[in-house]
């Protein structure tokens, strides 16, 4: 496998694993969903909308847009799970086109990271690196916040092994993915 088509099933993997997070938020109360439960944000809405304002930020830096720390200047843009759902599908959207689109050039291109304090420069591959750990991260959180009020997490782990595709495939049908187009350049074991 090489760096491209790791980083755009990362990529997939985002979007599957969000849309899963936000169903199982639909679940919750209004009152479940701003209560102060601990946390970096305090709130499972806070945490989530986290997650999403800095995608915006960093899938806005890699498309060389302008966005900067305009990207959360509303720390809570949205105020609902269904909202929140909607808006995190879009920038995943995005960020897979961006993903699609990657080659070696791409990937070691410079990334203009506009930031309060000044301007940083930083290479795509690293960026994307950088975005999907911090995705990861504030995911568990929410993960965990969604137990402490006391809906069952979604698994967030069974999009990349062979023996979970039956456990995967009702989001990838909602997601309009197939599972063969998703791994057609990586050969099925023993292949």
């Amino acid at each position: 496998m090489n760096a491209v088509d790791h980083l755009l099933a990362q990529a997939r993997n985002n979007a599957w694993a969000n849309r899963r997070l936000l169903v199982a938020c639909a679940a919750v109360t209004e009152e479940q969903f701003t209560a102060p439960l601990g946390g970096f944000f305090g709130s499972l809405r806070a945490t989530l909308n986290h997650i999403l304002y800095v995608d915006w930020y960093y899938v806005d830096a890699l498309e060389g847009g302008s966005l900067g720390p305009a990207a959360w200047r509303d720390e809570e843009p949205c105020k609902t799970a269904v909202d929140l759902q909607r808006e995190q599908a879009a920038v995943d959207h995005r960020l897979i086109a961006f993903c699609e689109g990657l080659d070696d050039a791409v990937l070691g291109a410079p990334v203009r990271l506009i930031r309060a304090g000044g301007d940083r420069i930083e290479r795509a591959d690293r960026v994307l690196l950088h975005l999907f750990q911090h995705q990861i991260h504030h995911r568990g959180q929410a993960h965990g916040l969604l137990s402490a009020v006391g809906v069952e997490p979604p698994q967030l782990d069974e999009f990349f092994l062979n023996q979970d595709r039956d456990l995967r495939a009702e989001e990838l049908d909602a997601l309009g993915w197939r599972e063969k187009d998703l791994w057609r350049a990586w050969p099925e074991p023993g292949a």
